[in-house]
């Protein structure tokens, strides 16, 4: 973890740490601000706790891959700005919004977003992949959906969205026991 007001330095690039806004199976997400600038971005920190439901390979290597995977996908994603392999870095544009599990607590969820999800599955699937259709990592941006992890896997339909996704997508009892509300 990387302690609240540390800076951290990627690429002589310096960002300070404002806040912990994530914690994954695969990292810890910070928003970060420049000093010469007004904009806020995303430090994520590869972890390596242990993950008894995911195995991975190689994790930075992997959000290396997945997100030039993704980004030829066309689907919504943040840009990655930089990264460093050595420190486990990743610095990516902040998508300034609510993910989908805030607005489903909030009962502010939109039929439009479950439509713009279902769009891009029927970009994903064509193209064997899946993403992590948790609800924490996808914000909405003026009403536009951005899915702000890069994993994706092969595709398989028992982790799809119709399958496994859309469990977590409103009120359900799956949703209710993991948010705990």
């Amino acid at each position: 973890m990387i302690d609240i007001n540390h800076k951290v330095i990627i690429n002589s690039i310096e960002y300070k740490i404002v806040k912990l806004i994530g914690h994954g199976k695969g990292g810890y997400s910070y928003l970060g601000k420049r000093d010469n600038d007004d904009k806020f971005y995303v430090i994520k920190a590869i972890h390596h706790e242990p993950c008894d439901y995911y195995q991975f390979s190689n994790k930075i290597e992997s959000e290396l891959s997945d997100y030039q995977t993704l980004k030829n996908t066309g689907i919504n994603i943040p840009k990655m700005i930089d990264y460093d392999k050595n420190q486990e870095i990743i610095v990516k544009e902040y998508v300034d919004g609510k993910t989908i599990d805030q607005l489903i607590i909030e009962d502010k969820m939109k039929d439009c977003y479950i439509e713009q999800i279902k769009k891009m599955c029927a970009i994903l699937y064509p193209l064997n992949l899946n993403i992590d259709y948790f609800p924490t990592n996808f914000v909405v941006c003026n009403e536009i959906l951005y899915y702000i992890d890069f994993e994706c896997n092969p595709y398989s339909e028992k982790w799809n969205f119709e399958n496994w996704g859309i469990k977590y997508w409103s009120k359900t009892e799956d949703f209710k026991s993991h948010f705990k509300i």
